[in-house]
C-alpha cells in the first residue's frame, strides 16, 4: 500500500514508482501522477500551480464509459434499465471512496495542512475525486486500454455483486416471498466476518420461524446472504413439496 508522509512544511515529492504501489501502472510521464494526487488545498498552500480538478473531470467521463462498456459486455441479456441501475450503484462517491481506500489513495493524496488536520484523508469526496483524477491520468498516459484495465480490476467484483442477470435467481427475493406466504414472517440475516481487511470472508445465517434455514459464505455480505437464501429456499421449497405430495396422496386414499 502506498504511504506518503505529510510534514508541517508540505515538502512532499512523490517518487516515480509510487503508482505501481497504488494501481500497478508505471507512468511514462510521472508528473501526471503528481498532478492527480494534488488536491486544491495543497496547491493553495504551496502555490504549486494546477490542482487535480481537471483530471478528475476527465476521469469521471472515462470511468462512466469504462463501467458502461464492462456491464454491456458482461450482461448481454440485461435491459437498458438494468444496465443503468448497476452503473449508478457502482459509479458513485461511496463506491469510489471504497476503491480508493483499498488502493491506499488516502495516504498518497497531497493535502494542505488544514485539510490534512481536519481528516481529509478519510473524506469520501476527496478519496472519490482523487481516484477519478488518477484514472484520468492513466488514460492520458497510457490510453483507453490501460484505463479500462484499471477500472476492470477495481470494479469487476462490485459489478458482479450488483448484477442480477435475467435467468439468474435472486434467492433473497424468492425466499422472502415464500417465507411471508407460508409463515407470515420476513427472514432476517445474521452476519459474521473474519479474515484481514483486504480479504474478508462473510458468513450469513438466514433465520425465521424460530430456526436457522440456511448458511452461506462469500467474499461479500451480499454474496453470503444470497448463498444462505438459496440454501433456505431449497429446503423450504422441498418441505412444501413433500407436504403437497402427502396431501395429494391422502386425498387419493380418502377418495
Amino acid at each position: 500500500m502506498l504511504c506518503v508522509e505529510i510534514d508541517s512544511e508540505i515538502d512532499i515529492e512523490p517518487s516515480d514508482g509510487l503508482v505501481s504501489e497504488i494501481i500497478g501502472y508505471d507512468f511514462k510521464d510521472p508528473s501526471l501522477l503528481r498532478l492527480a494526487l494534488s488536491h486544491r488545498s495543497w496547491c493553495a498552500e504551496t502555490e504549486a500551480g494546477e490542482s487535480n480538478e481537471r483530471l478528475e473531470f476527465l476521469g469521471d467521463a472515462v470511468l462512466g464509459l469504462c463501467v458502461a462498456a464492462l456491464i454491456y459486455k458482461s450482461y448481454p441479456r440485461l435491459s437498458e434499465g438494468g444496465l443503468a441501475q448497476i452503473r449508478s450503484a457502482v459509479v458513485n462517491a461511496d463506491s469510489l471512496a471504497t476503491v480508493a481506500r483499498e488502493y491506499g489513495v488516502g495516504d498518497a493524496v497531497l493535502l494542505g495542512n488544514g485539510e490534512n488536520n481536519s481528516g481529509g484523508r478519510e473524506k469520501t469526496s476527496i478519496l472519490a475525486d482523487t481516484f477519478e483524477a488518477i484514472l484520468g491520468a492513466v488514460y492520458l498516459d497510457g490510453g483507453w486500454e490501460e484505463a479500462e484495465f484499471l477500472v476492470s480490476q477495481a470494479f469487476q467484483q462490485r459489478i458482479s455483486e450488483m448484477a442480477v442477470e435475467p435467468g439468474v435467481e435472486d434467492y433473497k427475493t424468492r425466499l422472502q416471498e415464500l417465507a411471508v406466504r407460508e409463515h407470515g414472517v420476513t427472514p432476517r440475516y445474521e452476519i459474521a466476518e473474519s479474515g484481514p481487511d483486504h480479504e474478508k470472508i462473510f458468513k450469513a445465517e438466514v433465520v425465521f420461524a424460530e430456526r436457522t434455514w440456511g448458511v452461506g459464505i462469500g467474499p461479500s455480505k451480499k454474496r453470503a446472504q444470497q448463498e444462505a437464501a438459496r440454501e433456505a429456499w431449497v429446503l423450504l421449497d422441498k418441505q412444501l413439496a413433500e407436504i403437497k405430495t402427502t396431501e395429494i396422496r391422502t386425498e387419493a386414499h380418502d377418495g
